[in-house]
């Protein structure tokens, strides 16, 4: 059942958690995405029957957390993440992060390895703000984006466009992970597409280079798409989470 979390200075934030054994995990979902999404009630449906201790939850201004979406920012979210993680979970954590959420496991892993038990990421989006928006962005684009604080992309998901705000580019430019060595002191798996249209696979391999541990792997899904939902998708991503459970000693 949805309940919500709240205390001083962190927004109100939804979130469903299923009691269980640790290491428990943590589904950090994507941009725009929210916590009922078929990986998160994949997951969630996994831990259940394991017994395995569960936490999913919507950031500021996604799905059911209060809000605007449009005043959010990367470090908002990783603020709130790392807030509802220290708060409602005991002992390190598996992250798995989707996406956006890739990159705020990754920046949750920089600060404060001792919280993570160990990671998978999917279709991890990195330093998006600035490799995929800002550098995609033609001269007019830029300029509106300066000027009017914003700027309308069209949506392969939506009717409606995404509004990317200034504030979201000049926030991601504080919360960079891909521009020094990553510190893994853990099992990391990366799983990505080949046929992924929103993350090309050279951001996956920046990843795998700038990853620094002994146990981490980069597995690649010929023809898999963004959502990386497809029933043997969501298969990989339960074998690699096990895997991963395994290899923390849990």
């Amino acid at each position: 059942m949805t309940q919500t979390f709240h205390q001083p200075h962190v927004r109100r934030l939804a979130y469903d958690q299923v009691d269980g054994t640790g290491p428990g995990v943590v589904f950090l979902g994507g941009f725009r995405s929210d916590k009922d999404g078929t990986k998160a009630l994949y997951l969630e449906d996994w831990a259940s029957r394991r017994g395995r201790a569960f936490l999913r939850f919507d950031y500021s201004g996604h799905g059911l957390s209060s809000g605007e979406f449009l005043d959010g920012s990367i470090g908002d979210w990783y603020e709130d993440s790392l807030a509802i993680i220290d708060a409602l979970t005991f002992g390190p954590q598996v992250l798995v992060g989707s996406s956006m959420g890739g990159w705020i496991s990754l920046l949750i892993a920089r600060a404060v390895p001792e919280l993570v038990a160990g990671l998978v990421t999917i279709a991890a989006a990195p330093d998006f703000t600035e490799d995929s928006m800002w550098a995609g962005f033609d001269a007019g684009q830029r300029q509106r984006l300066l000027a009017d604080g914003r700027v309308e992309l069209p949506s392969d998901y939506s009717d409606e466009p995404y509004v990317i705000t200034r504030r979201l580019i000049e926030d991601g430019r504080d919360h960079l992970v891909l521009r020094s060595s990553l510190p893994m002191p853990f099992p990391a798996r990366f799983l990505q597409g080949t046929d992924d249209a929103d993350v090309d696979r050279s951001v996956a391999d920046r990843l795998l280079r700038q990853a620094d541990g002994d146990d981490i792997r980069l597995t690649l899904v010929k023809g898999a798409d963004h959502r990386f939902s497809s029933p043997d998708c969501l298969a990989l991503i339960v074998h690699s989470l096990e895997e991963v459970i395994a290899r923390a000693g849990g």
